[in-house]
């Protein structure tokens, strides 16, 4: 409890902003600034060193692969095509399904141009398949229903 004085956990809260709530300079904001410490504090400028950007590498796990499988596996899931986290089946949403395949579609089409090879490849595929479990799943439920 912040009123209980016997738990001393060491931690000072120290207000350091210049003003106080009705707006007037405190007396003690100018005093924090003129202490030498706080300049001692600054980097000196003559011993910043000018370092080039390194090459960015693209950690693991992330980039246009990973968005494009966890859409997929996304749409799979709501295709009722994977099962569910503890092997139940899913019922399809067709209509949801529809929704992710076109965002697949809508990121090909901002994307055209700008991939490599191999990310044009794999969207392609990964396209061609939902298309293809989409039109299946459909086909079993008009089946279905008659």
């Amino acid at each position: 409890m912040p009123e209980d004085k016997a738990h001393d956990s060491g931690f000072k809260v120290v207000d350091r902003r210049p003003f106080s709530v009705d707006g007037t300079r405190r007396e003690d904001a100018q005093n924090e600034t003129e202490k030498p410490e706080a300049r001692a504090k600054a980097p000196d400028p003559s011993r910043v060193v000018d370092r080039q950007p390194e090459e960015y590498v693209e950690p693991e796990g992330s980039g246009f692969e990973t968005l494009v499988s966890y859409l997929s596996t996304t749409a799979m899931f709501q295709l009722g095509v994977l099962p569910g986290p503890s092997g139940e089946r899913i019922p399809p949403d067709m209509a949801n399904a529809r929704r992710t395949i076109d965002l697949l579609e809508a990121l090909q089409e901002k994307t055209r141009g700008n991939l490599t090879p191999a990310e044009k490849r794999f969207l392609e595929d990964v396209l061609y398949e939902l298309r293809l479990s989409y039109v299946e799943v459909e086909k079993r439920g008009t089946r279905k229903r008659r």
